[in-house]
């Protein structure tokens, strides 16, 4: 399951009911990230998503493209997260379609 941009912005301006993450690695979040964002790298995912994530809530999934959040997905899926959306086109789509503050790279 997918979220685009401006479906992302709909929900977080009506009020966020759900985890926002960002799987890109700290370099890549020092550059630009999302409004009401959570840092979980890739690299360290599998460790740290099922200790702070709940199988229960609504995920929302980003990086750089959409292609890394895509296999965090998947690894979230296969844990029994029934409630996970990737954000298409990633952090690069959301500057170019929602927010052209947020920095591209």
């Amino acid at each position: 399951m997918t979220i685009t941009p401006t479906e992302l912005k709909a929900r977080l301006d009506k009020g966020k009911d759900f985890r926002l993450i960002d799987v890109r690695e700290a370099d890549e979040w020092a550059i630009s990230r999302l409004p009401q964002a959570e840092l979980i790298p890739l690299s360290q995912f599998q460790h740290l998503a099922l200790q702070e994530l709940a199988a229960d809530e609504t995920v929302v999934l980003y990086c750089h493209h959409g292609m890394r959040s895509a296999k965090a997905q998947g690894f979230l899926k296969a844990q029994g997260f029934a409630n996970v959306l990737n954000l298409t086109g990633g952090i690069d789509a959301w500057s170019l379609q929602v927010d052209s503050a947020v920095k591209r790279y």
